[in-house]
Parts: C-alpha cells; sequence; structure tokens
C-alpha cells in the first residue's frame, strides 16, 4: 500500500526503500547553501569591524590613484590621457588589496577554535571557506564602486557601451572570485595570521610588474618578460580595452584562460589540501 506522509516508502515485505538518491542530494545541496548563507553574513558583519582592512581596500587605491595621476600623469602622459590608461590597473589592485585580507581572515579563524566548534556539529567545513569568498566578492563590489567613482571624478571617461561594461565586470568578477578562492585556501594552510600575511604578498607586488601603470615595452628585458607572461597584465589589457573601445585583442582569451585556471587550481587548494583541518 502507499505510504503514508510522514511515512518512508516500503517494500511488499514491510521493509523500508532505500532513500532516493536524488532526494538525498537535494537535502544535502540545501543544507550546503543555508550553511554558507549562514557562514556569509557571519564573514560579512567582521568585515563591517575590520576597518583597517576596509581602509586598505577602499583609501589606499584612491590615493595611488590620486598620486599617479596628478603627481605622475603630466610627466607620463598628460593627466587625462593617463587617467583613462591608469584606472584599470587600480581596479585590478583595489580587487587585489581587498581579496588578499580573505587569507588572514581565515586564518584567525583556523586557529582561533572557530573549526573546532563547527568539528561538533553538522557543518560541512567547505561552508566556512565558501563564506569567506562571498564576503570577499561583496567587499571588493563595493571598493571597486568606490575606485570607479573616484576615478570619474579625476576625469576617467569610460567609451564602453552596456555590453562592454557587462563584459568587463564579468571578467572582473571572475578574477575577484580566483584570487578570493586563492586567498582562502593559503589562509587555511598558514600556521598563523602572520604567515598567511606573507603567503599572500605576492597578490599585492604583481600588479606593480605588469602593464597597470605603464606599457610593457617600456620596461627592461627582464622586467618586460615577467610583465608579459604574467596572469595579471592580460586581465588588465582586457577590461581596458573594454571599457576605452580599444582593441582587446589576444588579451581577452588569455584573462579568461589565466582567471579560469586560477580559479580552479585555487578552488582544489582551499577544499582539499586543508581536508582535514576543515573536518570534512
Amino acid at each position: 500500500m502507499p505510504a503514508q506522509d510522514g511515512e518512508h516508502p516500503q517494500r511488499p515485505g514491510g521493509q523500508p526503500l532505500p532513500p532516493v538518491p536524488f532526494a538525498q542530494a537535494g537535502r544535502r545541496l540545501a543544507a550546503a547553501v543555508a550553511e554558507s548563507a549562514t557562514l556569509t553574513g557571519r564573514c560579512i558583519r567582521l568585515s563591517r569591524r575590520d576597518v583597517e582592512a576596509l581602509v586598505m581596500a577602499v583609501v589606499l587605491p584612491l590615493l595611488m590613484m590620486a598620486l599617479f595621476v596628478y603627481v605622475f600623469g603630466g610627466a607620463l602622459a598628460g593627466r587625462a590621457a593617463y587617467v583613462t590608461y591608469v584606472v584599470p590597473g587600480i581596479v585590478l589592485l583595489c580587487v587585489g588589496f581587498g581579496a588578499a585580507s580573505t587569507a588572514p581572515a581565515v586564518a584567525a579563524d583556523m586557529t582561533s577554535g572557530m573549526v573546532d566548534r563547527l568539528r561538533s556539529m553538522p557543518i560541512a567545513g567547505s561552508a566556512l571557506l565558501t563564506g569567506h569568498v562571498v564576503a570577499s566578492v561583496a567587499r571588493n563590489a563595493v571598493a571597486t564602486a568606490v575606485v570607479l567613482a573616484g576615478a570619474l571624478a579625476m576625469g576617467f571617461r569610460p567609451d564602453a557601451g552596456p555590453v562592454e561594461w557587462l563584459a568587463a565586470l564579468g571578467l572582473l568578477l571572475l578574477y575577484v572570485l580566483a584570487l578570493s578562492w586563492l586567498a582562502a585556501g593559503l589562509g587555511a594552510i598558514a600556521s598563523s595570521v602572520q604567515s598567511a600575511n606573507a603567503l599572500t604578498f605576492a597578490m599585492l607586488f604583481l600588479p606593480y610588474l605588469s602593464s597597470a601603470f605603464v606599457p610593457t615595452e617600456t620596461l627592461p628585458g627582464v622586467l618586460r618578460a615577467v610583465a608579459e607572461h604574467q596572469p595579471i597584465t592580460p586581465v588588465i589589457e582586457a577590461v581596458r580595452g573594454l571599457l576605452t573601445g580599444t582593441p582587446v585583442g589576444s588579451a581577452g582569451p588569455l584573462a579568461l584562460a589565466w582567471c579560469t585556471g586560477l580559479l580552479g587550481g585555487s578552488v582544489l587548494l582551499a577544499v582539499f589540501l586543508p581536508r582535514r583541518r576543515l573536518a570534512e
């Protein structure tokens, strides 16, 4: 006879049938989404209290943009032309600062007993990292909007239509996700908050060895090779081309390849390497 509401389906002999795999998968997915949403809210609240990280992610890029535009812009290409050139690089620099702050936040949770509390509850360890990553994306969205508003005030006039804006923002989102997952993975394997800060040094330094501030052809031999064969330069060139209406060329496919590969590798680093510590 058919099972009543609230009862498990049974075989003719009265033994319960095994749970339907698809139903189990759906319940697990719903639970994982709810857990990640809860921890995301916690991470966003912690971000609002971390004034130093907010200042680093927003105020410092604005100050650097003002420095390069008003102090060096006249000597390099003229202020009006240089602000158009430098804004995409400043936006990626801002994203790097914001994503890098994820690593010490994760390391603090790993070393302060937060993971021990999660281990005692039926919560997936990856939900903690997902919460930090989503909070990082939210922080970076606000910081990027502030930086773009400052750029417009300094004379930045993008020549992009709706499609180009959507493409540029989509590429920036992919880049933010990749950097945030990388920072979360580094924070999860770091032994302390200080070591997590040290591990993210390359994320903060690489934009200076790219086409963010000057064209790569103006750099000396070794630095030019580094600038032209690292992931940040094609992302900057693709965003610059989309926002200013100049040809993107091969920078677009290269940027997508770099960001996709970095995102995949970062997720593997974040989820599988610290598996025991996260009590998966």
